[in-house]
């Protein structure tokens, strides 16, 4: 008995070569216009451009406009970050309703990024193009955390940004034990007091980031939004309290965002992170963000693990000699807990 067949009976051959684009011929985008991304938002980034061709977007503030944007499709797997300059085709205007289309990701200066734990290969990117890490720590409520304060130094030397301490809180406590336990580094430690309105009361903390793309970082609780509201008023980012129970500050921003400073500079404030993995950085530059003790590894034997039970290892003798600082006890541990166990 023959079969009737129907149109729903078809079926198309896949075609084995997959889908192509129609032409090899891609468009250049000459024409398009550079700007820097100063948040993202569910598949959408706020970018800001300059008026006027050949203006440094990202190192002033002056004379610009606020563009939404989509990815293109060839960008779908790239991330990006505030902090991105991008170059953008289509409807640039910014006005209500627009939306232009973002076709290039430009070659980033520094790229500041993190995994979930020091095993987990998969990098999270925070934010690009950063020349200063602001590290903010409060002296209490909660107190620093100087396993993270490491962890964010060495994230720091590792793409290559300037690190910064900024002490927050020096009204509750002295910053005394973290200046202790950092000053043989060489890492500038400046601290931001506040008024009791929010302002700032001296000028320390703005010189040190104008003119530049900064980031904070720091644990909830330390004082980032509330200092970020003070170096940029017009922010108003949330701020919250810390937890009496366990400790630790709830998260009142959300998402990074980048904001500019009056006179010239942008500065990201970014979510608080209960974690800084570093799975992407190698051994040297481990050492490295330790500069105290680079020195006296070059006189351990080939191959040192550097660990307490190492054969030959300079380091404790380094540190007992006082040629470490005051800090040095307390830095060789945190060096030796983020160091693999084996060569």
């Amino acid at each position: 008995m023959s079969r009737i067949y129907r149109d729903e009976d078809y079926r198309p051959r896949p075609n084995r070569r997959g889908s192509r684009p129609r032409t090899k011929n891609r468009p250049n985008h000459d024409a398009a216009i550079e700007g820097l991304v100063t948040a993202v938002d569910r598949g959408r980034y706020r970018v800001v451009v300059a008026e006027g061709r050949g203006t440094d977007v990202s190192a002033s503030n002056a004379a610009t406009s606020r563009v939404t944007a989509v990815r293109a499709s060839h960008l779908r797997k790239d991330a990006v970050v505030p902090g991105d300059i991008v170059k953008l085709v289509g409807d640039t205007s910014g006005s209500k309703g627009s939306l232009a289309r973002l076709v290039e990701i430009t070659k980033r200066r520094t790229l500041l990024r993190r995994s979930a734990d020091d095993t987990d290969p998969t990098e999270r990117v925070i934010v690009a193009n950063v020349d200063v890490m602001g590290i903010v720590t409060a002296t209490e409520d909660p107190e620093p955390s100087f396993g993270l304060i490491d962890r964010a130094l060495t994230a720091a030397f590792d793409a290559g940004i300037t690190p910064l301490l900024i002490v927050t809180k020096t009204d509750l406590k002295p910053a005394d034990e973290i200046i202790r336990r950092f000053s043989a580094t060489g890492i500038e430690i400046i601290s931001s007091g506040l008024s009791p309105d929010g302002r700032l009361t001296d000028a320390t903390v703005f010189d040190r980031l104008h003119g530049q793309i900064s980031v904070l970082i720091g644990h909830s609780g330390v004082g980032k939004s509330t200092l970020m509201n003070a170096l940029v008023p017009r922010a108003d980012r949330a701020t919250g309290h810390v937890n009496d129970v366990t400790g630790r500050g709830r998260h009142t921003s959300s998402s990074a965002i980048c904001l500019p400073l009056d006179g010239g500079g942008w500065l990201v404030d970014t979510p608080g992170v209960r974690s800084f993995g570093l799975a992407h950085v190698d051994r040297d530059t481990l050492i490295s963000a330790f500069p105290e003790l680079v020195e006296a590894t070059a006189e351990c034997p080939r191959g040192c693990t550097h660990q307490a039970d190492a054969p030959g290892c300079r380091l404790d003798a380094w540190v007992s000699d006082g040629k470490a600082g005051p800090g040095g006890v307390s830095r060789l541990e945190s060096l030796r807990r983020l160091l693999p166990t084996t060569g």
